[in-house]
């Protein structure tokens, strides 16, 4: 049974915290906040103890999502024994994760969109460079992705 969820991009300032606030959000609004817990970290450690981007935060707060407590951290070794569930941004994370991860633990890396068929794709784009509408994107596919993994959770427990 999942009970541990961590979310993984780049630098962990923009869609993994992304991911893990509106992810977070959804699990309060269904009532499986204590069953389930949600993290985000990043395959590098670029920002570690920053806040997500300020753009991330208004597109979220824009849509009713706080992610102002959060705080980005490298994913380490330990993290692939400790989550249940290590969901990848896009394909580059997916590979950097497997590589790192111990055989035992290998089944528990998804790609995030993976949980959103109906998308058509199966990467979350890097939005730094870009602008808000780029922000905004990433708000979108990160609700789709967090319904159809939160739509598998409520149909295992």
């Amino acid at each position: 049974m999942v009970q541990r969820i961590l979310f993984v991009c780049t630098g962990n300032i923009c869609r993994s915290p992304t991911a893990e606030g509106v992810t977070r959000h959804w699990l309060r609004m269904v009532g499986l906040d204590g069953q389930v817990t949600v993290d985000s970290a990043g395959t590098q450690g670029y920002h570690a103890g920053e806040a997500p981007d300020p753009r991330s935060q208004r597109a979220a707060a824009g849509r009713g999502y706080d992610l102002s407590r959060l705080r980005g951290r490298k994913l380490k070794s330990d993290d692939y024994a400790h989550f249940d569930l290590l969901l990848a941004m896009d394909r580059g994370h997916y590979e950097i994760m497997r590589r790192k991860c111990p055989p035992e633990h290998q089944h528990k890396i998804r790609l995030f969109l993976s949980f959103a068929p109906e998308l058509g794709h199966d990467e979350v784009p890097d939005p730094y460079y870009g602008g808000a509408s780029d922000f905004d994107d990433v708000l979108r596919l990160c609700e789709a992705g967090a319904q159809g993994l939160i739509d598998m959770l409520r149909d295992t427990r």
